[in-house]
């Protein structure tokens, strides 16, 4: 199959390296090339998190190039607007509706973007761009924590892994007693996924077709899957 590019981006605490870890795994135990780099910086002090997963029959390099990303996975709106220019002109930018002001926004010295500030400058790269409840519907499940595994399903509905496969890591990846909070997360993503196609006009074909395409394109010409 070609090569599929996820850009990840968030803040440290909300778990993008878990994300990022989960869907590499999950990538090859589907039988697939990954290819993975992280820059955690200052993440233990809230600094910026970023994870480049690259998926594919074979994958030489880890990094996403800028304009090539098919996903880019915002855990938080200010880090979705600060990587908007990796997501390619036919990504989808999926972004957690949440607010993390960095320090010099918290202090005052900066505004905070909002959800149409937000949206103006990623429509500069792509048209295609969802926003995640991921925060509201984690407090709803009782668990701030979990709502990066909100944005995990909701990313998994356009890529072609078994769910299954998803469920057994997510559940292996986490203690016990936290196993159900993030199955039901992952689930609930998921379900948004759903609203979201539904709802997207048909001039913007969704990421989901954009990879069954490809994918049955190869298989043709390969003989492969």
């Amino acid at each position: 199959m070609p090569k599929i590019d996820v850009f990840m981006a968030g803040v440290g605490g909300q778990g993008v390296i878990l994300a990022s870890d989960s869907l590499a795994e999950v990538a090859m135990r589907a039988g697939f090339d990954v290819k993975k780099s992280d820059a955690l910086g200052m993440a233990q002090r809230g600094g910026s998190v970023v994870s480049h997963i690259r998926i594919g029959s074979k994958v030489f390099a880890p990094l996403i190039k800028k304009g090539e990303a098919d996903f880019l996975v915002g855990f938080e709106r200010l880090e979705t607007a600060r990587c908007a220019s990796y997501i390619s002109p036919h990504g989808l930018a999926i972004t957690n509706d949440q607010e993390l002001p960095p320090l010099a926004v918290a202090g005052g010295a900066a505004p905070y973007p909002d959800q149409r500030q937000v949206e103006h400058l990623i429509s500069q790269y792509t048209r295609r761009l969802a926003f995640v409840p991921g925060l509201k519907i984690a407090l709803e499940l009782g668990n701030a924590r979990v709502a990066g595994v909100v944005l995990l399903g909701f990313l998994s509905a356009f890529l072609p892994v078994e769910v299954a496969l998803w469920e057994q890591d997510i559940a292996g990846r986490v203690p016990a007693k936290f196993r159900e909070v993030n199955l039901q997360a992952f689930a609930l993503g998921r379900q948004e996924a759903k609203v979201f196609n539904s709802t997207e006009p048909e001039a913007k074909a969704t990421a989901a077709e954009d990879v069954a395409k490809r994918v049955r394109n190869t298989t043709r010409h390969s003989g492969r899957r």
